[in-house]
């Protein structure tokens, strides 16, 4: 093995410090492994010429991350010159030219348009024969299309008049469909319209109620505490948990449960008691639970951090029997 120079003892080290083989060199560069190894050896005696010991030095430069200027200026002693040997090249060129007879510089300019004179012609004749191929190909689908066109027209027009059936029933049916949903959001409006009138007297006569109506504490023992709701000819009860689920039980008078079961936390539940005479509400986790009657907010008759559980009984006497 040959010793390193100090160009390819710096390319080596640089390759190895990034974890690269000359196999993965080879990929990235498509420089074959020897003229690799030639160059990290300073053996150029392998390399097809001088030029390619400049050309492959700087593939490998670039392959690895290095500047290919300043390599060549740091080691430019390492790594030979194509000068000497594009000059004798040159100086031949100029040579055979002066040496070259007056009366052959005619057939030597033909010679200079010959290259150009044969790539125009070959150009020309692979034209003609694509041509002439598609031209073939074009003909033997026109005339396969007009074999299968001819034993096929009367499934065609089968075809055709099946399509047409189903375009007729497919119109019918949307005209049936169209027809149908025009009922239905008309219907849907009608609705609509209904629950809207509904909802906004019902908030006419909470806001009428509203104004007139009483709310009272009439006494208070233990965790339950009783109240008297008079002044309106109304008696709606919201129930909301806005902390955590609490156990929600909602009563009449008579004993008949109206709801009894968990409240989730964020739920509310509505209930219209306009009928009954009393209703007792049983709270099993108070914190957070909010009450309204007739839309107005109530406060509950216990500090909920003092008395969690709390029962709230509503005596209620609509303003008409007043």
């Amino acid at each position: 093995m040959l010793a390193l120079t100090e160009l390819g003892q710096r390319l080596r080290q640089e390759r190895e410090s990034k974890g690269l083989s000359l196999e993965d060199l080879q990929k990235l560069t498509k420089i074959q492994k020897r003229y690799l190894l030639g160059i990290e050896e300073g053996n150029y005696e392998v390399m097809p010429g001088k030029f390619y010991v400049r050309a492959f030095i700087k593939q490998y430069c670039e392959a690895i991350g290095l500047d290919t200027d300043a390599i060549f200026e740091e080691y430019k002693s390492d790594i030979p010159s194509t000068q000497t040997e594009d000059m004798p090249q040159q100086l031949s060129r100029v040579r055979s030219r002066k040496e070259i007879p007056q009366h052959t510089k005619g057939v030597s300019k033909a010679y200079d348009y010959l290259p150009t004179v044969l790539v125009v012609a070959g150009v020309v004749v692979v034209g003609i024969i694509i041509w002439v191929i598609a031209q073939n190909i074009v003909s033997d689908k026109n005339k396969e299309q007009a074999n299968q066109e001819a034993p096929n027209s009367e499934v065609q027009q089968s075809n055709m008049q099946e399509e047409t059936n189903e375009t007729t029933a497919k119109n019918d049916n949307s005209k049936s469909e169209d027809e149908q949903s025009a009922a239905d959001k008309k219907e849907q409006e009608k609705e609509k319209a209904a629950k809207e009138k509904a909802e906004k007297e019902k908030a006419e006569k909470e806001k009428k109620d509203s104004g007139k109506q009483e709310y009272k504490e009439v006494q208070k023992t233990g965790r339950s505490a009783t109240y008297a709701l008079s002044g309106t000819d109304a008696f709606n009860l919201e129930v909301t948990s806005t902390q955590a689920d609490t156990w929600l039980d909602v009563k009449n008078g008579k004993g008949n449960a109206f709801f009894s079961s968990i409240l989730k936390k964020g739920e509310t539940k509505e209930f219209d008691l306009t009928k009954e005479t009393e209703a007792r509400v049983n709270i099993g986790y108070s914190p957070g639970v909010e009450l309204k009657v007739n839309g107005k907010a109530v406060d509950l008759p216990f500090d909920s951090s003092k008395q969690v559980r709390q029962v709230v009984t509503i005596q209620y006497q609509p303003a008409e029997a007043q």
